[in-house]
């Protein structure tokens, strides 16, 4: 199975979330071939969830995860650690108060 470029990946999913009218901005450019994205979910109430990429070895699946959930601050400081490890690491927030983030749906798997 041919995998998507990091970026192509992360435009194709803020035009889904723009279909949605769910505003999301791209706020760290990683690589643009490899390079790992994460998502920060922003309820706007100051609360918000980070979600990452994970291989179950289970299942032979990708699926998302949570990294930190919890105050807005909190879930920041877990990204920038994030990036410490690895700066080509892509990070896409979602703004949505009724918590909606699509990674669920077919083809953002």
């Amino acid at each position: 199975m041919t995998r998507l470029t990091a970026e192509f990946w992360v435009h194709a999913y803020l035009a889904r979330l723009r279909f949605q009218e769910i505003p999301a901005f791209v706020v760290a450019h990683g690589d643009d071939t490899a390079g790992a994205v994460l998502i920060k979910l922003n309820t706007l109430d100051g609360q918000a969830v980070a979600f990452q990429r994970s291989f179950d070895l289970m299942s032979g699946e990708r699926k998302w995860v949570e990294l930190s959930a919890g105050p807005e601050a909190d879930v920041d400081v877990a990204i920038t650690k994030q990036r410490s490890f690895d700066p080509d690491l892509w990070v896409v927030e979602v703004e949505d108060r009724q918590g909606r983030h699509l990674l669920g749906e077919d083809g953002l798997e």
